[in-house]
């Protein structure tokens, strides 16, 4: 199974983002464990960036948040970034 591994300044925004959606919190949860199980699975819409945040990937919680992930999928690891709208993270 891969591991999920997060930065102090996504676990930071990830607080905040609990906060402000407490609705979400079980669809986050969800969309967390289809990634560690499957992170090519087509209900997270994962989508590889552009431009600057090229090296990045992001995954869908619904249709207007994402995750942006940093994949490193052969060492069997996810780095979870950031968490937002996805105007937000597309800026």
């Amino acid at each position: 199974m891969i591991k999920i591994l997060t930065t102090l300044s996504f676990e930071k925004r990830l607080k905040k983002f609990k906060k402000n959606h407490p609705d979400l919190k079980s669809q986050y949860h969800k969309t967390l464990i289809t990634l560690q199980k499957n992170p090519f699975h087509p209900s997270l819409r994962l989508n590889k960036l552009q431009g600057n945040i090229r090296d990045y990937y992001s995954i869908s919680i619904n249709l207007r948040y994402r995750n942006m992930i940093d994949f490193i999928i052969k060492e069997d690891k996810i780095i979870l970034i950031d968490i937002g709208k996805h105007d937000y993270l597309y800026r």
